[in-house]
């Protein structure tokens, strides 16, 4: 991977997002990381400094629309191209809270931010082309359903479910989206992280949901490394055939099939339809 090569990367202040975003800039990579908090974001840029890439900060909350529209407009105009765009980043929101633009949080940052992000994009990466766009998923997904009379939980909210759920969504538009892109060079791929007990996700989860994640990380071989999550995510970013097959999810095993409920064709269309209608964009893109 040469300087060229930019990668925007979410999520990209800690956790695996914090690795990727080295190993990448290590390979020679310009890695446009977004994240919430600036002196984590301002640590990475100054540690970076020895790598043959580049780490520049964009600051930014996902949780707000708005917030999304102007992070893509500072990219556009400050990067000629873009090679790879990577959704990692993610929460889990203990009691349910609703955004500004009226969205349950945890289906706001970690579904809806990646759809439209993607859309404002989409221009740049068909220019740069080959181009990816790799989201970070979860095997959580498997324990979940749409409910698409009631999405986000407005009754009988449960985090651990509304995780679930928009990880579910990740897999569903990720698939959708390589669908449609299939006759352009842009590859859409997604993937298991594994289960990586050390990082921030759930921080904001109700207590009993942190005990479980403390307890079970104790237990010899359930627990996957921060540095196993980074470099599955930058196989995506990198490898040669990763930029030739598209519409896969991804796990410690290699392909794997999702969920039948996240693979259903017609979940997939009322879950960009309905996307669509939520962030006002039209639901014929790309």
């Amino acid at each position: 991977m040469d300087t060229q090569r930019v990668v925007v990367l979410t999520g990209g202040t800690s956790g695996i997002g914090r690795i990727a975003a080295t190993d990448l800039a290590a390979q020679g990579a310009t890695v446009a990381v977004i994240g919430r908090d600036r002196t984590r974001g301002d640590t990475l840029v100054a540690d970076a400094t020895p790598l043959d890439g580049d780490i520049r900060f964009h600051q930014a909350d996902l949780a707000t629309q708005a917030t999304v529209r102007s992070l893509a407009t500072e990219l556009l105009d400050t990067y000629d191209r873009i090679d790879a765009l990577v959704h990692n980043a993610g929460l889990s929101s203990r009691h349910r809270t609703e955004t500004e633009d009226r969205v349950e949080l945890t289906f706001a940052v970690n579904h809806l931010a990646p759809y439209l992000l993607t859309h404002d994009l989409l221009d740049r990466l068909r220019a740069s082309a080959p181009a990816r766009v790799v989201v970070t998923a979860s095997d959580i997904h498997r324990r979940a359903t749409f409910d698409f009379d009631d999405l986000q939980f407005t009754t009988e909210y449960d985090s651990l479910q509304a995780y679930a759920r928009s990880k579910l969504a990740t897999v569903a538009f990720t698939l959708e989206l390589a669908d449609r892109l299939e006759d352009t060079e842009i590859t859409a791929n997604c993937f298991h992280p594994g289960f990586v007990p050390s990082t921030n996700l759930f921080r904001d989860a109700p207590l009993w949901t942190r005990a479980m994640i403390r307890a079970v990380a104790i237990i010899p071989g359930i627990g996957t490394t921060q540095q196993e999550g980074a470099r599955r995510l930058c196989h995506l970013v990198t490898a040669p055939e990763c930029g030739e097959r598209t519409g896969t999810y991804v796990t410690g095993e290699g392909i794997t099939p999702p969920s039948t409920e996240a693979t259903d064709p017609e979940n997939r269309q009322r879950l960009w339809t309905l996307s669509a209608d939520l962030v006002g964009i039209d639901l014929d893109w790309p």
